[in-house]
Order: structure tokens, then sequence, then C-alpha cells
């Protein structure tokens, strides 16, 4: 459970006399009632408010289900109620326990910071923001009658548009250090009669799931534009309760609310950490795997330097060929006096510093460039283009680490046909990312003929198994190289020279194979 529905609950119950007990000593809420109308009729002598057009009287049928009263009209509420009450609760018309309901008035706005005008967005769940406002014309004010002049603990209820309805504050005077505010015409003000019932306990009520689930549908207008009437909420369904239960319902509010919101931060950060862990598994299996320690190694397996060596052989057939271009400066790295050590003719270095992490003995350590028959990009200028043809491959096509088709370009197949082998991929090459979001690994898994942009690399392989090499690729120290080796400012570029100098681990090729199997049993246990 979301903190928010806690919340809901938690508002729900105070709001159906769930919350806390009722007391038996308590004045009734009718009785309440006829107080609150004693002070009405007092009110409209002194004509400090005026006398509703129809009265309503709710009250309680010898069924024990809720009747309303309008002049000689009595008719049943039972459907219309939401929910139950406690015996000594009553339900009446929101205006029957306020003395003014009324929607602000278009303002004129001035820039002179005199007289705030609360909108919308100053009525946030979150509290009243008197931040937000904006100003009226300083001489408009005189066409404002007293009653506009929003006083302490007034309700604000935001009437109109998607998002912004049904939303609801508490004006609160020492929260404006101007003299006055007046409200604007999206937003209702709502004075309860404040001696006999409550704000808070009325926000509360207004801002619990079966008032709020339900607002847009009480509204009018389009969809675009939906509006609370003020008659509307003249007219809303509002359960009353005692007094004196008003207040412990406030009270118990105030001492479980502050303990909903921490346990929201915990329930948050909790969240996060579970969505996040099966990804931080797996990055921790990764690593794990490309450092020898996933699986037992097994001393009759080839060496990886032996096989490191016949990628080697199968290099220069190819360079006899003419298939691939001797690499410039090819790396050897080999261990000695228990160190490291890489030859690039005519120098020898020491690269313990360079290395991340140990391997096993019979691992070991080499360029991306050694440990692959060829690494390349796509053309660096823009090819032709055709309606039809062969499909040319953007970073958007293999976002998603696979290769997709849909929405491709195309290239004509004379333009495919003169490129060099080692830019035309093949099942079981690998595609890489360079560019933007680089990093992304796609196995290359079809037959069908394509070619690709700049932005990518195309790594082939002899001798080793393409899943080590894309759980490899994949994994948080190549991405850590990358990251490092990244230029550029709009689009952050791994130049081709530096992904061929990752730095790879080796294990021997059975050993590849027993790595891949255990890590997807792994993997697939990790996303239960």
């Amino acid at each position: 459970m979301t903190a928010q529905q806690l919340k809901n609950s938690i508002l729900q119950m105070a709001v159906q006399g769930k919350l806390v007990p009722q007391d038996p000593n308590d004045e009734p809420a009718s009785v309440l009632l006829e107080r609150i109308r004693a002070e009405k009729e007092k009110l409209i002598k002194e004509k400090k408010i005026k006398k509703e057009k129809n009265p309503s009287v709710i009250f309680r049928g010898a069924d024990n289900t809720p009747y309303e009263k309008i002049g000689d009209e009595v008719r049943s509420l039972a459907d219309e109620v939401p929910f139950d009450i406690p015996d000594s609760w009553e339900w009446v018309r929101l205006i029957d326990v306020c003395e003014y309901i009324q929607r602000g008035k278009s303002p004129k706005y001035s820039p002179i910071k005199k007289y705030p005008v609360v909108a919308q967005k100053c009525n946030q769940w979150s509290g009243f923001s008197i931040e937000k406002a904006q100003f009226i014309e300083p001489n408009s004010l005189s066409s404002y009658g007293p009653e506009r002049l929003l006083q302490d603990n007034d309700l604000m209820w935001n009437s109109t548009g998607l998002g912004t309805l049904g939303r609801m504050a508490i004006y609160k005077t020492a929260a404006n250090p101007y003299e006055l505010a007046v409200a604007d015409s999206h937003v209702t003000v709502i004075r309860p009669l404040k001696q006999f019932v409550l704000p808070e306990y009325l926000y509360y009520y207004f801002a619990n799931p079966s008032v709020q689930s339900v607002i847009e549908d009480q509204a009018d207008g389009t969809t675009k534009q939906k509006e609370l009437a003020t008659a509307t909420i003249k007219a809303y369904l509002t359960p009353i309760p005692p007094l004196d239960e008003q207040r412990r319902i406030l009270a118990k509010l105030s001492e479980v609310l502050p303990v909903v919101k921490n346990y929201g931060v915990v329930y948050d950060e909790t969240t996060a950490m579970q969505e996040a862990f099966p990804e931080s598994l797996k990055k921790s299996i990764l690593q794990e795997a490309v450092q020898g320690k996933l699986v037992p190694q097994d001393p009759s397996d080839e060496p990886a330097e032996a096989l490191l060596e016949r990628i080697r052989v199968e290099k220069q057939r190819l360079i006899k060929e003419g298939k691939i271009k001797k690499d410039k400066h090819e790396s050897v790295i080999f261990r000695r006096d228990n160190s490291h050590y890489e030859k690039r003719d005519p120098d020898e270095v020491c690269i313990d510093d360079a290395l991340p992490f140990e391997i096993p003995e019979n691992w070991t350590w080499a360029r991306l460039s050694s440990a692959c028959v060829s690494i390349a990009d796509g053309d660096h200028q823009p090819p032709p283009q055709v309606q039809d043809g062969i499909p040319f491959l953007v970073i958007s096509n293999v976002s998603d680490g696979r290769v997709d088709f849909s929405d491709t370009r195309y290239v004509p197949k004379e333009y495919f046909d003169s490129l060099a082998e080692i830019r035309i991929p093949q099942c079981g090459d690998l595609l890489f990312t360079v560019t933007g979001s680089y990093g992304i690994v796609i196995p290359v898994q079809t037959e069908r003929k394509f070619c690709f942009q700049r932005h990518i690399a195309l790594i082939k392989f002899s001798c080793l198994s393409p899943d080590f090499m894309k759980l490899w690729l994949s994994s948080p120290l190549v991405y850590e190289q990358c990251r490092r080796a990244a230029t550029g400012t709009a689009q952050k570029t791994v130049g081709l020279a530096s992904l061929k100098g990752l730095l790879i681990p080796i294990p021997p090729l059975n050993e590849q194979k027993r790595i891949v199997q255990k890590l997807n049993t792994l993997l697939a246990l990790a996303t239960l």
C-alpha cells in the first residue's frame, strides 16, 4: 500500500465515523444543526447573510435512512448518500452549515503588489501558497463587497479545469503578508459557521476519496473545460459529526498523518531500491562473471593464451587474403614476474596499474582489437538513399538492444556491395553504439543484409563465444572505460581507437560457455 492509498483510507475512515470512537456524552449533530439554524436566522435578521430560496432539512426516517424536506416535498436520500454514518452524525447540504459560498470574481490585474488574488495554482494539496498569487488593480478593490475579502480558515475550492478541479486549500491569514486577499473566478470560497463546524474537518471530507473520485462527474461542461457550479457546491451532501467528535477526528489526524508522511518516504525509498535491485543484482553478477568468480576454473580447459594465439593465426590468414588490414600497433599482453606487460613494437610497458582486478591464472588480458577479427564503424559520409533497397540502420533502430528494421532508411544495392567486408554485418557479429547513447550492445541475429551509420561499430569475432563477448561488453567495467574515453559536448562519442583499446579479460573458450550458461540461469532467477 502506497502512502497516498494509506492516507486515503484513513481520511475515508475519518469522515465515516470509523477513525475515533463515538462518545454518548457528545451533543448530537442534530442538536448542533438546530443551533446552526438559529445562528443563520440571526444573521439573516441582521442582514449579514441572505436567506436561501429553498432551504433543505435532512432527517432520519422511521427506517433509519436519510430523507430530505424542501418546502412540502419529502424524498428519500438513501441512494444519494455515499456511505452510512453513526447515529450521532447528520447529513446536510453544505450550504446549511455555511454563511457564505461564492465563486470569486474575474480580477483586473496590476503589477502593483498590494492586494493579492488567489488563483487555482495557489491551492495545492500541500497547502496554501500566496507566493503564486497575482495582484488586482488597487482601485478595483472598491468593487469587492466585504464578504469577498478572504477570512482566516476560509476553504478555497478549485472549480474549473481538469487536473485542478476539486483541489482545495485552507486560507491562512498568517500566510499572507499583505493587507488582504480575494479569490479569482476559478476558485469558490466556502465560509462555514466556524464556531459550529471546523473548516479543517470539512477540508478533510472534501479531500477524501469518496468526494475526489467523483468530483469530475459532479462538474458541468466539456471534457476540456469542466466546471463545478456554485449550486452544486452548495448542495453537496456532507456528513456532520458532533463538534467534540470533529475535534477528536482532527486531533487523531494530526497524530497519524505525519506518520503516514514518514511512511511515504520509507515506502518510496524501498520501492526505488526494489526497482533498482534487479538491475544492481544483474551488474553484480556480470562483475563476478568477468572476474572469473561465477564458475570454477577447469585445469583441463585450453588456456586463454592458446586461444588468443589461435585468433592471431586466424587474423594473419585474413590479412594475407586481403580481407582485413594489419594492426599498425598490435598489442600483446603477457605475464612476467607476477606482473602484466603490454608489448607494442618496439615498446614494452608494465600495465598493472591499468588493470581493474585480478583474473584466474588460465585467463589473460587483451585489448579488444587483439581478441577480435575486426572492429569497424559505419561510413562517415552520408550514403545515397532510395525508396527501396538495403536497410541502413541508425541508433534509433538498435536503441532497445535489438536490430529493428521498422521505420528504416534504405541505400542502393550498389552502395552496399561497395562496402568492405568488415562493414557488412553477419549473424553472430555484435553491434556497439559509440555516439550519444553509447555502450548499447546488439547481437546480429538475422541473415538479412543491412548496413549502418558511423555512430555504430561492428565487432567480428573468431574463436570466442559471441554470448560471452556480449555480456562482457554489457558489463559496468566496459561502460566505465567508454565513459572515460568519450569525447565531445552535445553528443559524447567513443572513438574507434578507444573502442579497440578496451581492456578485456579472456577466459578459456569452454569457461566462456559455462559462464554464459550460469549467467542466464541466475539472471532468470533475478527477474522473477
